[in-house]
């Protein structure tokens, strides 16, 4: 074999193995980082892989793509009286090519979910991007808000126009356009806010949770009486 080829070889073997190395490394980082992270907010933290999250909360479709799924760097525990759990996420696609080889690709995001407490109903919001601009001319539109500068960041989708604006209220929007743009679900009691194949930063887990806490703290009183069943009076309904 001529010497240029093996070379060639030598480089690539090495330039694997520094990868694998570097990944290793940052990898083991992270975990130190959110381990850190975890005990500074009072949650406990498990780096190992869990594959029954994506089963514990199953109503979130983003859970539920591709194969081999699992959390890990998992931190669960209570922020004030609510229940929470942050965690990365992996899931796997294949393809193949145009010779019919098979090809796996791993995706990663992070996510956290925090129980209301209360039997919410479904919402959807996430940032806005320029195929839903295109969208509004066939007919698929979201909800518009009076604040022109939330309705133009963030597209929102929900079976309940009133509960939309309910949550949304000008408080709540104004939070949220003051933190980075999360995907925010709502899912029977529990709100996820998430990043479509992105992991967070330690700051961002942070954000997400500000935002999470900010959005049901600010749901007018009238509306958890409601969601209780308790009527004006203070009795259940």
């Amino acid at each position: 074999m001529p010497i240029f080829f093996v070379l060639i070889i030598i480089v690539a073997v090495a330039a694997a193995i520094g990868f694998a190395i570097w990944n290793s490394q940052m990898k083991d980082k992270r975990r130190k980082e959110m381990a850190g992270w975890a005990q500074a907010n009072g949650l406990k933290f498990l780096p190992e892989k869990d594959h029954s999250v994506w089963l514990r909360y199953q109503l979130f479709k983003c859970l539920e793509r591709g194969e081999d799924r699992y959390a890990y760097n998992v931190m669960v525990g209570t922020s004030g009286q609510r229940v929470m759990c942050g965690f990365d996420y992996h899931y796997e696609t294949h393809s193949s090519d145009s010779k019919g080889n098979r090809q796996t690709h791993h995706h990663y995001f992070s996510a956290l979910v925090v129980d209301a407490g209360l039997p919410l109903k479904p919402l959807f919001i996430r940032p806005e991007g320029l195929l839903d601009k295109v969208t509004e001319f066939v007919g698929i539109e979201d909800i518009d808000f009076e604040s022109a500068e939330f309705s133009q960041k963030f597209f929102v989708k929900s079976p309940d126009r009133r509960w939309a604006y309910d949550v949304l209220n000008q408080k709540t929007m104004e939070l949220m356009l003051a933190y980075p743009r999360f995907h925010i679900e709502f899912q029977g009691s529990q709100v996820m806010a998430y990043y479509d194949n992105k992991t967070f930063s330690l700051g961002e887990f942070g954000s997400a949770l500000k935002v999470v806490i900010g959005i049901l703290d600010n749901l007018p009183e009238s509306v958890v009486r409601e969601l209780k069943g308790i009527d004006s009076g203070g009795r259940p309904s």
